[in-house]
């Protein structure tokens, strides 16, 4: 019996002083998240990324729409629909998606223009 008094009173002092310092580290990580996120390199890169991905639901938004629409009813039809292979029409084949921001030497999202080219 002592010895489970032991272990229940060693396992709550455990827990409440890893809570503790569990709860310091996730402090610590969140403001580290914070810093990063607020620095303007990274809010460039994420307007920039944002800024392409508009461009791209524009131009290509109510194609993918129409073709997601048509394969969800040959699905609920239980026709096979058409082929994967088969161009969808207003679609360009060879855009792909946007392309990434240039980055630095160091892994860095780099300066970009709203096009997504390197300025300078």
């Amino acid at each position: 019996m002592r010895g489970k008094v032991a272990f229940v009173l060693g396992a709550g002092v455990g827990y409440v002083l890893g809570t503790r310092a569990g709860r310091q580290q996730f402090d610590r990580l969140k403001a580290q998240a914070d810093k990063v996120w607020q620095n303007p390199k990274v809010q460039d890169y994420v307007h920039g990324a944002e800024d392409q991905v508009a461009t791209f639901a524009k131009s290509q938004g109510s194609a993918l729409k129409d073709k997601a629409v048509g394969a969800a009813k040959a699905k609920l039809q239980g026709s096979s629909g058409s082929s994967s292979t088969e161009p969808t029409p207003g679609v360009d084949p060879t855009a792909g998606a946007p392309a990434t921001p240039p980055r630095t030497a160091s892994g860095e999202p780099g300066p970009s223009a709203p096009g997504g080219t390197p300025q300078g």
